[in-house]
Order: C-alpha cells, then sequence, then structure tokens
C-alpha cells in the first residue's frame, strides 16, 4: 500500500536503502502516540514538515507555531522536517509500522492511501466542534474529504504562476504576455538580447515547474486524471502531448536558462531577483523574498498563457488547498494529547494565525479578508489581486497532489526532461505513463 517514492537522486539501489534507514531513524525521533503530559504539565506534540529547516524556509508556519505556544504554554511542539522526497519516504515507513508523528504534511495521494490503512484521525467532528469546516471554502473540505470523512486540512495555499520583471520587458519593448504565441514571441526577443525568460533551477528541485503544471490543466488534466488513475485513460494521449511539444517550443526559443540542470530552485530565484531573467517559476511563497529585493517595484504576478489549441477553461490560476496536514490516529486515544492538537488547530485557522500567515508572504487559506500594505506588500498584492482577478478560475487540487508520489516524481521529471532536451514530448508522456502502470 505506502510506495516508496522514486526519485533521481535516490534510483540506485545502495543509496535508496541508506536513505530509508537514515530516514526512518530520523522520523522515528518525532513519532507520536506514545505519552501525554509530562511532570510540568506539558504536552508534546511532534510536527513533521517538508523542510529540512522549518524556521528559515517556512517562516509563516514558525512564526504561528511560536504565536501558539507564547498562547498555550502548556503545550509543547515539536518541529522536524526534510526535503521533500526523503519526507514522504520516512513517512511511508512510518505508516507501515504505525510510528507516524502526531501532525505532518503529506501529499493527498498519500494520505488517502493512510486513511485507507486506518492510520489517519478522522477530522470531521473537531473541524464542525470548532466550526473550522465553516471557515474553509467548500471545495477546500471536499479536496480533503472521502466518504464523509475529512482526513486533512489545508497547511498553506498554493498559488503558482510566473512573477514577472515588467521593467527587463519594458527595455525590450516588450508587455507581459497573454497566449502562449505571445509568449514565445518574447522569449526569442530576449534570447536574442541574452536574457533568460523563465527562471527554473532543476538541481535537487525537480519538483519546480508550478507553472507548466497550471498549463497542464489547461489541457483537461482535470478532467482526465480520474479516468487515467483508474487505467480507463492514458497520460499519453494528444492533449498532453501537444502540451509537451509546447514545452519544447518554449526550450527551442531559448525561454530558459544554459544552466537549467544544474542549478537549483534557490539559485533560480536568485537569477530572477538579481535581476538576470524576466520571469520566475514559483509562487506566493516567493513573495517575501522578492518584496525585500531591489526589484520589488517592478514585479507583478501572472498566471500563465492561454493556449488556442488548449483543452477546456482556459481563463485559469492555481490557487488550490496546498497538501494537507493529518493527525495521526493515536491521537484520538491520547486525551492530552487529542486536547493539544485540537487546540493547534483552532488556534492554525484563527483570524490572527491566518493574519501572520499574510504578514509572512503567504495568503489565508481560510474566507478571513487579510490587512494587506499595497506598498509594503505589493508583490503578495499582485499574486492575490491576479487570483480574485473577474472571470478567473482554479482546479480543484494541483495536478501533481492527485496522485501517488512515484508518479509525481515522472511528470516533474518528464518537464524537465523537456525543458532540457533529453527527453522528447512522446517520450515525456511515455515516461509517466510507465510510472501510472506500476501504481495501477
Amino acid at each position: 500500500m505506502f510506495r516508496l517514492s522514486t526519485t533521481p537522486a535516490s534510483r540506485k539501489p545502495v543509496a535508496a536503502t541508506a536513505l530509508a534507514a537514515f530516514s526512518l531513524l530520523a522520523l522515528a525521533g518525532c513519532a507520536g502516540g506514545g505519552g501525554g503530559t509530562d511532570a510540568n504539565g506539558v504536552t508534546k506534540v511532534t510536527l513533521s514538515m517538508q523542510n529540512p529547516d522549518v524556521e528559515t524556509a517556512d517562516p509563516a508556519t514558525w512564526a504561528i507555531i511560536e504565536a501558539f505556544e507564547d498562547a498555550n504554554p502548556d503545550v509543547d511542539i515539536e518541529v522536524s522536517g526534510q526535503a521533500v522526497a526523503e519526507h514522504l519516504q520516512s513517512l511511508s515507513i512510518a505508516a507501515q509500522s504505525d510510528t507516524l508523528p502526531d501532525i505532518f504534511w503529506v501529499y493527498k495521494a498519500t494520505a488517502e492511501e493512510m486513511l485507507e490503512a486506518g492510520r489517519l484521525l478522522d477530522l470531521t467532528p473537531i473541524l464542525a466542534d470548532l466550526g473550522i469546516d465553516e471557515k474553509l471554502p467548500e471545495s477546500t473540505i471536499d479536496n480533503f474529504t472521502v466518504d464523509g470523512v475529512t482526513y486533512g486540512v489545508p497547511y498553506q495555499g498554493l498559488l503558482t504562476g510566473l512573477w514577472v520583471n515588467q521593467a527587463i520587458l519594458e527595455e525590450h519593448d516588450l508587455e507581459v504576455p497573454e497566449t502562449f504565441d505571445e509568449l514565445v514571441k518574447v522569449a526569442e526577443t530576449l534570447s536574442d538580447a541574452g536574457v533568460t525568460t523563465i527562471s527554473n533551477g532543476a538541481n535537487q528541485s525537480s519538483f519546480s515547474v508550478w507553472s507548466f503544471l497550471v498549463m497542464l490543466e489547461r489541457f483537461g488534466y482535470g478532467e482526465k486524471i480520474d479516468a487515467i488513475l483508474a487505467g480507463e485513460e492514458s497520460y499519453d494521449n494528444d492533449d498532453f502531448v501537444r502540451l509537451y511539444e509546447h514545452i519544447a517550443e518554449l526550450r527551442d526559443a531559448g525561454a530558459f536558462a544554459s544552466n537549467v540542470s544544474t542549478q537549483t530552485y534557490q539559485q533560480a530565484v536568485d537569477q530572477f531577483l538579481n535581476g538576470n531573467a524576466a520571469m520566475l517559476d514559483a509562487g506566493v511563497w516567493a513573495s517575501s523574498a522578492i518584496q525585500e529585493s531591489d526589484i520589488a517595484e517592478n514585479v507583478t504576478f501572472w498566471k500563465g498563457p492561454e493556449f488556442e489549441d488548449g483543452v477546456g477553461e482556459q481563463n485559469i490560476i492555481m490557487n488550490v488547498a496546498s497538501a494537507p496536514l493529518v493527525v495521526d490516529h493515536k491521537v484520538g486515544d491520547n486525551e492530552e494529547k487529542l486536547n493539544a492538537v485540537t487546540a493547534f488547530l483552532d488556534f492554525y485557522y484563527s483570524d490572527e494565525a491566518q493574519q501572520i500567515l499574510v504578514e509572512n508572504g503567504q495568503p489565508p487559506v481560510t474566507k478571513y479578508e487579510p490587512e494587506i500594505d499595497p506598498e509594503t506588500q505589493s508583490a503578495l498584492k499582485s499574486a492575490i489581486d491576479a487570483a480574485t482577478a473577474e472571470g478567473v478560475t482554479s482546479p480543484q487540487s494541483q495536478p501533481d497532489l492527485l496522485v501517488p508520489t512515484a508518479v509525481a516524481s515522472a511528470m516533474y521529471d518528464s518537464i524537465y526532461g523537456v525543458i532540457q532536451d533529453q527527453l522528447t514530448p512522446q517520450q515525456a508522456v511515455e515516461l509517466v505513463e510507465a510510472a501510472l502502470e506500476d501504481e495501477r
């Protein structure tokens, strides 16, 4: 049931074995279910996240935890984290031995496997008692509910697309494009001038293809994925092949940096912040770094190109709940720990905590209307404005969150494979279809 993730860095058997052993040991230190309240009356709750350094990499979550502990000195939130691939692998192993942390971030598809195996706590009554279900959009609740059981709550919002340095475009007599054909022309013009159009980084961050996942939705992914997962339809279909052909067009137009295969996501961000790329493939989480940079006043957020040969709705933006936070089922057997987890969830979805998200460059995940300073938070405002523009819609979930981890990894590899001219569009879709067949 719980398959280990397969990433480019972990495909060698010896390396994978060593990683699995290390990951299990790392997660064992934060496994929940045991103990309750210590001699000092403090209840420890373990929280495992998808960042090795949560304080630095995820200041919004860290600030919420600190504010919660200040208000609840009788609860200690013990935070741990690993990079995404290692984190998911650790959780899969821990699920097999029933030693999961109390609260943890996990992909939606993996969470639903854990729910089926009886490893997750049904949050339905807790959310109802606290009124959280009324604070969250109905689509969010539905996204994390199976057969009447709500197993997860949104960690943060996934508002993704392309950040655009308008000053670079203006310097070359260009405007922010609307269609894919216009984007190709922008790439050709900037490439001739020696300027990178879209900053991406594949090294150790193959998941950083958010804008292309949005494009996948513009070729009917949301309408096809259930049939694809059931084996009734294939990822190798004409619509998806056409999208990958467009990615190849962008590559051939010189849209990407020559070192895209060797630079990391953070280096891609730095490339953009230093004014060496016109666009950055990222999400709203980059708004704080952009705001603190010299280019902030020139940056706007773009939902990405619409396609004349796309499938279905084109005026969409990826503005969805991120992979959920879930709770280990054993928490329900420990009254002190259950009370502490309930208090944490109550605080996390309070207006106070949602404003903390906003102050750290994240949109609220509830219906809370935030206070945003248009001058000191201009980057965040541009992203939220794009998401709330008239007529714009959003998918229910980001494409990679709807599939098993190994398939998501293959999706990343397929996109970067075409960007790096290592795969043809046909080979790219076949790569993902092969991963799907292994999971069926």
